[in-house]
């Protein structure tokens, strides 16, 4: 047997307050009340207007407030790279996002060195490893390509005629060990390109097939590329092996060394 002193609502009413958000409550009744609530049920279209208890106000936590995004990936690079001074070009570097190499970028590799030195080394994109140090070059290719400076005189310490500038064809490092895209190399040389109008290099040394492509535009192999003098932005370019690649081939070695004396006859000849 139902209890008479409580009005139960029928599906269309709850359906109704559930739609208005009003959570039903009743509260019990008095003997006396019991009347009242008997008059109510014989008119629900009444009922819901009347008796209803009003909808407490309902405390909800405050929204959080909106994270800030990230800068899109894909974004297109800064306006006036061509423009940019030395502080103006290293921080548009560390916050570039023009391609989707930033996702692994813990440093940009802008380069290390004498900003007006006479010799621009230019290696392949830096790896994982190097971008942790930020230099394009790290381990025991560093040591080497040191070696073959000091070789011909140059140290990346020094500063004028034994100075040398070196940097990479990418700003940021490859993950895991695979090749650079066209694109990528291409979304970096403008980054590249104000570089060299910075440093005024006399000559530019390639190191590494994607330097050079990156550079010359040219994906001819290394060997008919080496024994030559190119030219970008009107700069002597010699063209050379990259240190890991002379690391697992020693008699390539030799034939470095011949590309480095070109260059120092190029520097001499300027």
């Amino acid at each position: 047997m139902s209890d008479p002193t409580r009005f139960d609502l029928d599906d269309r009413q709850r359906a109704m307050l559930a739609e208005m958000g009003v959570r039903v409550w009743w509260p019990q009744r008095t003997a006396e009340e019991q009347p009242e609530v008997q008059a109510l049920a014989a008119a629900p279209e009444v009922a819901l207007a009347v008796t209803a208890p009003a909808a407490l106000p309902v405390s909800r936590p405050a929204a959080p407030a909106p994270t800030p995004a990230l800068a899109r990936v894909g974004q297109p690079l800064a306006e006036g790279v061509d423009q940019m001074d030395w502080a103006a070009l290293q921080a548009t570097v560390a916050s570039c996002r023009a391609c989707d190499l930033c996702a692994n970028r813990q440093q940009a590799v802008l380069g290390v060195g004498d900003v007006q030195a006479d010799w621009l080394v230019i290696g392949d994109p830096p790896v994982e490893a190097d971008g942790q140090h930020g230099e394009a070059f790290v381990g025991p290719s560093k040591q080497l390509l040191d070696n073959m400076l000091k070789a011909v005189g140059l140290s990346r310490e020094a500063k004028g005629e034994r100075g040398v500038y070196i940097t990479s064809s990418l700003k940021c490092p490859l993950p895991g060990s695979r090749n650079p895209s066209p694109q990528e190399l291409a979304t970096c040389e403008p980054y590249l390109a104000r570089q060299v109008a910075l440093v005024k290099p006399k000559v530019i040394v390639l190191m590494g097939r994607f330097a050079i492509q990156a550079v010359l535009q040219s994906t001819e192999p290394l060997g008919k590329l080496r024994g030559q003098v190119h030219s970008y932005q009107g700069v002597p370019v010699v063209a050379t092996y990259h240190p890991d690649i002379l690391l697992r081939n020693l008699p390539d070695k030799a034939k470095a060394w011949a590309d480095l004396v070109m260059a120092m006859s190029v520097v001499r000849g300027s």
